[in-house]
């Protein structure tokens, strides 16, 4: 069970250059060996691009932004702008569209402390799914305990899919916001966020979409999938953390009202009024993210240069062999559909995930064990947590071979 592992259909069957892994001083032992490391779903490792990248700004490229007169902040400046536009181009956006925020998570508040007041009330529902994560479920409902809306919730296929059949029935004119995940963090489900957004917009309701772990492995078209918000963290698809990224379309946008009041969000300000810059800017209270922008415009250049269709494929061909090898274990439950995209959540009989989670660490693998910020998920699958493998473009078979060393290691010590 712990011998060379292959990938098992062909179909999916990529080339990924050798030399990925080295460009990731992360995935290193101080004594040179590889660090077997998959934990990709909960953030990613970073090329030496993007931390010469962040290096670089923070050092001989450093000052403020949109304030100085002087050159070097004129240059900063339109580095900051230049990385904007650099995320709209990665998703299919207008750079007017683009509001940087800390994360997705901190981006969905924003959306249910400025769209949501100004446009929900008690009467208003909202629907998310099963397998959303925590961030795409606590701001709605911190929005009902200001506003009153309902919250309703969206079943699973029998293989972890989001359930757009029940979702269909269960859509009402009450509805005025869907949010769901693009692909599960879990169970690594892919949504089809175009039927979704047309089931949205069927009753009158707007589509959030959480895009976290869909942005490093699925080229976006935010247009073409026709939904109305759309959040990803920067620091899982290979840049810095402190950053990610907001998209809605321009014309709600511009109708939402500012959230954080403070410098650079204003057009004048007196004791008296105080008028406030268009968007995305009066989104951007205070000084912003400025070195962490830069690093994620790096990260994209990075990983655009080598594909996302060769991230996806590479990515979900590791998971199947993963999954179809745990799969032949009487032992073992595997979660999620067939075609994961690039996660493998399970559990092994007898022993809990943090065990296992432990063990493997002693062997050098490090997975993800416990609820992944997924409780009410882990409710409907009948376990308190799932042991998850999620893989990265610097992950290979030798790093499944390890794993499975590892859990056979686990058996023994736990029969």
């Amino acid at each position: 069970m712990s011998g060379p592992v292959t990938i098992v259909d062909s179909a999916e069957r990529v080339s990924v250059s050798s030399d990925i892994r080295v460009q990731f001083p992360g995935m290193w032992n101080l004594d040179g060996s590889p660090w077997r490391y998959l934990d990709t779903a909960a953030t990613a490792q970073k090329p030496q691009a993007v931390i010469d990248a962040t290096v670089r700004a923070m050092g001989v490229d450093y000052a403020t932004v949109h304030r100085g007169v002087y050159a070097r902040s004129a240059e900063m400046t339109l580095g900051f702008e230049a990385a904007r536009r650099r995320v709209a181009a990665f998703i299919g956006a207008d750079e007017g569209e683009v509001v940087f925020t800390r994360g997705a998570t901190e981006a969905i508040n924003l959306v249910a402390s400025t769209w949501g007041e100004a446009n929900l009330k008690a009467g208003d529902r909202i629907l998310i799914s099963m397998l959303e994560h925590h961030s795409n479920i606590v701001p709605w409902q911190l929005l009902r305990e200001r506003t009153g809306v309902a919250i309703d919730v969206c079943p699973l296929t029998q293989d972890g899919r989001i359930d757009l059949d029940a979702a269909e029935a269960m859509l009402t004119s009450a509805h005025k916001l869907v949010a769901l995940a693009h692909v599960s963090n879990v169970l690594g489900s892919v949504l089809d966020v175009k039927r979704a957004a047309d089931l949205a917009h069927g009753v009158g309701a707007k589509l959030l979409v959480d895009g976290c772990q869909a942005a490093p492995r699925i080229k976006l078209d935010v247009k073409a999938l026709d939904c109305d918000f759309y959040v990803f963290s920067a620091h899982k698809l290979y840049g810095p953390t402190g950053i990610g990224a907001l998209w809605a379309r321009a014309e709600i946008l511009d109708a939402m009202p500012p959230w954080h009041g403070g410098g650079a969000m204003i057009d004048t300000v007196t004791f008296e009024k105080t008028t406030f810059a268009s968007a995305p800017q009066r989104f951007e209270a205070g000084t912003p993210m400025i070195i962490e922008a830069i690093g994620l415009a790096a990260a994209i250049d990075w990983l655009e240069a080598i594909g996302l269709d060769v991230a996806q494929s590479h990515e979900r061909a590791l998971a199947n062999t993963l999954r179809e090898v745990l799969g032949q274990r009487n032992d073992v439950t595997v979660f999620g559909p067939a075609d994961a995209l690039g996660i493998t959540s399970f559990a092994l009989d007898g022993v809990h995930p943090h065990d296992l989670g432990t063990i493997l660490d002693e062997e050098g693998v490090a997975i993800r064990a416990g609820h992944h910020c997924a409780q009410p998920l882990m409710q409907h699958l009948g376990v308190s947590a799932t042991a998850r493998a999620s893989f990265g473009l610097y992950n290979d078979e030798s790093d499944i071979e390890a794993l499975l060393k590892g859990i056979e290691r686990t058996r023994r010590i736990f029969a």
